[in-house]
This record gives structure tokens, C-alpha cells and sequence, in this order.
């Protein structure tokens, strides 16, 4: 992601939030969840099932690109390893050479290969496929951090976690303005955290999923985040945008 497109992503979240929060709460209507905010409480999963599928073992995750899998076969050794999907989401596999696994759920993926060999080699092979990294899912750490950029992330990883990535805070930075931009529902939505709640042990550390956008303010003068993370501040629940 290029830090012009960053900068429209904000200018685009700031025009949206400047047309529509107001200080009246009572203009919130229980129906109207259709482009929310949620701030200081964990945000739901993302759309895509294969981004949760990677953190919750659901077998509707589906199989990307650089992802780790253990692939094995009973009774066939030769057949048991970790192989690495490539960028073409391909893999290769002793006795039957190339496999698509891109885009296949990991059921899929073991009757494909379970296809493969039956055709030749065994009768009714038993095949096991176990995604050991989900290096297909990667998050953006953005702002007033040491290392900012695209990290892959590997199962479960949190809030804290994520910034320690990006090797911590700046000395400019704002720990209590952590925004994280995702999206649910078809929807951009955000929640605001307190990096300093959170190491106090008063707030949770929340999940963090493949595609989320981290940003982290700076302290003094206003900036076009601060926009954003003034409009979060205080409001519990979901809000339209």
C-alpha cells in the first residue's frame, strides 16, 4: 500500500465522518447497522470466512498464496512433509508432482490430492492437510511507529503483538489513539484503542485479522487521524458513518 493511497483512505474516512457523526446519539436508529463505527470494544471478524477460518481451524478456510502446510499420507511416508505454497498457489508433491492448492479449502485440497493418487498409486488414500502458517494473511501497520509496513501474520496475533511488529511506538506517538480499519459486512468500519488500557491489563488485547489497517496518531498538533480518532472517543457500540 502506498502512502498516497493511505492518506486518501484518511481524507475519505474524514469526509465521511464529518457529514455524519453528530453529538446527538439519539439520531442512531437500532435498524441502521448497514456502515457502522464500533470504538473502545473488539471489532467482529472480516467478511472473508478464509480470513477467520485462519485463526478459528474452520474448514472453510481457503488456501493462499505462501501459506505452510503439512501434508500427510497414511501409510505413505514418502508423502509426509511441509511444503510451501507459491506464489502461484501451487504445490509440489513426490509421486504427483504439481498441485493446485490456491483457493481450495483444506477439505478440498485433501480429496484433490486423495484424486491424485488413487488414479495410480493407492486405493482410497487417507490424506491429511494441516495449515501450519497462514502467511497468506498480512496486516498494515501504519503511523507513528519505528517500522511501518505490510507484516504477514501466522494464527491467532493481537493488538500488541501487531505493534511490536512495526518495532513499537515513536516517541511522537499517541498510545491512546490506535485505530483499526477493517472491514465487515461489506463496510469500512474502525474501533479506537488505548494501547496503555490494554498493557495495564484493564482493557483486552484484540485480535487482529489478515487485511486489517493499523494506524497509530501522534501526540500534538492535529492531524487528519485526530479527526478520526476524536470522532471515536467516548462512543460504545456501533455508529454510522
Amino acid at each position: 500500500m502506498t502512502r498516497a493511497y493511505f492518506r486518501f483512505l484518511l481524507l475519505l474516512c474524514v469526509l465521511l465522518l464529518t457529514a455524519c457523526v453528530t453529538s446527538n446519539t439519539g439520531n442512531l436508529r437500532a435498524g441502521n447497522a448497514r456502515a457502522v463505527v464500533v470504538a473502545n470494544e473488539a471489532l467482529p471478524a472480516p467478511d472473508s470466512t478464509g480470513a477467520s477460518g485462519a485463526y478459528t481451524g474452520v474448514p472453510d478456510y481457503r488456501v493462499g498464496a505462501l501459506d505452510l502446510l503439512q501434508i500427510s499420507v497414511f501409510q505413505l511416508d514418502a508423502m509426509n512433509r511441509e511444503v510451501r505454497v507459491n506464489s502461484s498457489g501451487m504445490i509440489s508433491l513426490p509421486l504427483i508432482g504439481a498441485v493446485a492448492a490456491g483457493g481450495k479449502t483444506v477439505p478440498e485440497l485433501e480429496q484433490e490430492i486423495a484424486r491424485r493418487l488413487s488414479e495410480e498409486f493407492l486405493q482410497n488414500p487417507q490424506v491429511s492437510v494441516f495449515v501450519k502458517e497462514y502467511t497468506s494473511q498480512r496486516i498494515t501497520v501504519e503511523g507513528a511507529v519505528n517500522k511501518p509496513g505490510i507484516f504477514p501474520i501466522t494464527g491467532r496475533t493481537s493488538l500488541l503483538q501487531a505493534v511490536a511488529m512495526s518495532e513499537g511506538l515513536t516517541p511522537l506517538a499517541d498510545p491512546s489513539a490506535v485505530v483499526v480499519f477493517r472491514t465487515i459486512d461489506g463496510q469500512r468500519m474502525a474501533a479506537l484503542f488505548d494501547l496503555r488500557e490494554i498493557r495495564a491489563g484493564n482493557a483486552e488485547d484484540p485480535q487482529v485479522y489478515g487485511d486489517d489497517i493499523i494506524v497509530i496518531d501522534q501526540s500534538g498538533p492535529r492531524t487528519a487521524l485526530k479527526t478520526i480518532t476524536e470522532s471515536l472517543r467516548g462512543i460504545v457500540g456501533f455508529r454510522t458513518f
